[in-house]
């Protein structure tokens, strides 16, 4: 079976269906995404964005410690984990989704982690203490973040299979 075969599959038109826009001498097939193809691409997709999400914030936050950004960040709002884009969809559309994954709790508990060592960054940075702020940034946070990122490609893998 060919690449295209297993992505696609044809659905033959039905007459007698009325929402069906067709000419009614045409008795032509149409090719479909498969549901369960659309539904792994759909995730791919996801995934991938709150991945690039994420790692953009991150780069927010280096940039922040050396003074490449005027950027004002606020601590008391970043360690809230569910108001970045990858906290609302894992506090919605991602937990209703892949909630049952055993790697999605652990996610939401490194997202959480990162938010605490992010917050942590920003209150060092601006109470002047810029080497602390780039130790925590390079350590702690780094290590949370890059956890959040292996943890969703393994959600990604997990939800899959």
């Amino acid at each position: 079976m060919g690449f295209f075969t297993r992505l696609l599959r044809v659905r033959e038109r039905v007459r007698s269906n009325p929402e069906a826009a067709w000419d009614p001498d045409d008795n032509a097939s149409e090719l479909v995404l498969d549901d369960e193809v659309a539904d792994h691409f759909a995730l791919e997709m996801d995934i991938d964005a709150y991945i690039a999400i994420h790692e953009r914030w991150r780069a927010r936050l280096e940039d922040m410690v050396h003074c490449r950004t005027s950027e004002v960040m606020r601590p008391e709002l970043i360690c809230q984990d569910h108001r970045c884009d990858l906290g609302r969809w894992l506090f919605g559309t991602g937990h209703a989704r892949y909630g049952q994954h055993t790697v999605f709790a652990m996610l939401v508990a490194r997202h959480q982690y990162f938010h605490q060592q992010a917050a942590a960054v920003v209150t060092l940075f601006q109470a002047g203490d810029r080497q602390q702020a780039l130790r925590v940034l390079g350590s702690s946070c780094r290590h949370a973040s890059n956890q959040v990122v292996l943890l969703l490609k393994e959600l990604k893998g997990a939800a899959v299979r």
